[in-house]
């Protein structure tokens, strides 16, 4: 019966008191008198009784899945861990040290679950239903939230929060993770700040985002940025930064704003760095033919599994684009953009690391020619699993060298010299 009266009482919270939830902040007050209203409703409507204890439970309980998030609440909580996977309302994972565990925290149903749900959508303007089920958003603290429901999940809803990490904010945080080295995290610095044009690669998880947001610390206060993202995530500190957020398309398929929409018109706001939360389809080429045209400093991120498969990417996606347009010319246009290319992964042992700064050196017989600075060599994996190894540069100094002297930036070829 209690379970029967929660799930009538958090039902008839979200309709009847809707409002209350939409706001970024609400007292704990205001909860247990809409709690009570509605449960008395209850009680006289069903001619039931509960005790006081049992009240008293059932508030407790409906206060940590309003005012918090329910059986996640200390996941979400607990800085160690850095993602949390709910595969419908009885398994939930979580990340903590680069390792996925089982947890025993489950939901009571999947009603609780969709409420969780609603809590993350409520203060956006996204939804899922029979028409969208699935969808992506942020939280306040920038982690992003995936979430599908059935009947495309067809366990229960399935939701995945990759947490923001606020403890990783600057260059030296990274080097304290071992992210990098000292000479990779200089010459990365020295890129930004030169205006180079980076692409930062790696696979769903590997901590691309984190290094983009970590690059960007770098912008000069003074230049107008316009980052453009699905799910905002990028939490920058300078004082002119523009914001853009795609749109999905409504219930009737209408209304939708891509990632290259947003670009093409970013063009027109006299932005000094544009940075692309993720390149995904034809924004590609229009990245491309804008630094060409000027806009250098370009930051961005895409999900591939090498730099040579950063290249093969950015072919197809231009061969889609829908523009007429050959490989010739698109190798010559990647050769002309770009100077470098960032692969970022996630190794055996759960650790992320830079594994490869190659440049864009030019082009060869037609196609482009990348060329490590710096990559991680993997020495031995121990008998914890430990990967074992060191970053070593490769002796080559970038051939966009001069842009750095040209920048007013002092780095010393010495940090190009071969281990």
């Amino acid at each position: 019966m209690i379970k029967d009266l929660k799930d009538k009482i958090r039902k008839r919270l979200v309709s009847e008191y809707g409002g209350l939830f939409n706001r970024e902040r609400f007292e704990e007050k205001e909860l247990r008198n809409a709690f009570n209203e509605v449960l008395n409703e209850i009680i006289e409507e069903e001619h039931t009784f509960i005790s006081e204890q049992e009240r008293n439970a059932l508030m407790n309980e409906l206060t940590v899945d309003f005012i918090g998030f329910g059986p996640i609440e200390d996941l979400l909580k607990d800085p160690e861990v850095t993602e949390i996977m709910i595969n419908g309302p009885k398994k939930i994972y979580m990340e903590k040290g680069g390792k996925k565990i089982l947890t025993k925290i489950s939901f009571d149903d999947e009603d609780q679950l969709r409420h969780l749900i609603y809590k993350f959508l409520m203060p956006t303007r996204r939804h899922v239903d029979e028409y969208l089920p699935f969808t992506d958003v942020s939280l306040p603290d920038g982690s992003r939230v995936n979430i599908i429901i059935p009947p495309l999940s067809i366990d229960g809803s399935t939701v995945t929060i990759r947490k923001f990490l606020s403890l990783i904010k600057t260059m030296d945080d990274l080097l304290k993770m071992g992210t990098l080295d000292k000479r990779m995290a200089d010459f990365l610095i020295a890129c930004v700040k030169a205006k180079a044009n980076m692409i930062i690669g790696g696979a769903t998880g590997s901590g691309k985002t984190t290094t983009l947001g970590v690059l960007s610390t770098y912008i000069n206060n003074d230049e107008r940025i316009i980052t453009i993202e699905d799910t905002p995530e990028l939490h920058l500190f300078q004082e002119h930064v523009v914001r853009l957020e795609t749109r999905q398309a409504n219930i009737e398929g209408k209304g939708e704003v891509t990632t290259r929409e947003l670009f093409k018109n970013s063009l027109r706001m006299r932005p000094q760095r544009i940075i692309l939360g993720e390149i995904r389809s034809g924004e590609a080429l229009d990245m491309l033919q804008a630094i060409c045209s000027g806009h250098t400093g370009s930051l961005a991120v895409i999900h591939a599994n090498t730099p040579e498969d950063v290249m093969y990417r950015l072919e197809t996606m231009i061969l889609t684009s829908g523009v007429p347009i050959n490989l010739d010319a698109i190798h010559r246009q990647i050769a002309a953009a770009v100077h470098l290319l960032i692969q970022q992964d996630q190794l055996l042992d759960g650790t992320r690391r830079i594994t490869h700064i190659a440049q864009v050196k030019g082009l060869k017989d037609g196609r482009t020619e990348l060329e490590d600075i710096f990559y991680y060599d993997i020495e031995n994996i121990d008998d914890q699993g430990k990967v074992i190894g060191r970053w070593k540069a490769t002796g080559v100094v970038p051939v966009f060298y001069p842009l750095l002297k040209r920048a007013g930036i002092d780095l010393s070829k010495e940090i190009f010299n071969k281990d």
